[in-house]
């Protein structure tokens, strides 16, 4: 996902991307316990997005203090 897109979307849909993230973090840890993870860079990539909404998140909320 691209910062473009992050940026084109509203607050409420990425909180949900967020959490669909958050599922899919797990999701890939549990495949990595149990030995079933065929691409270990999905876990980083995956990480990467979750920080990026969440850096567009806090600008947002800081451009509205000011």
């Amino acid at each position: 996902m691209s910062i473009k897109e992050i940026r084109e979307k509203t607050n409420t849909d990425l909180e949900k991307e967020i959490d669909a993230l958050k599922a899919e973090l797990f999701d890939l840890r549990m495949q990595k316990a149990t030995g079933q993870l065929e691409n270990p860079q999905a876990i980083r990539t995956v990480r990467k997005n979750i920080a990026r909404i969440k850096t567009v998140i806090t600008e947002r909320e800081l451009s509205d203090q000011q």
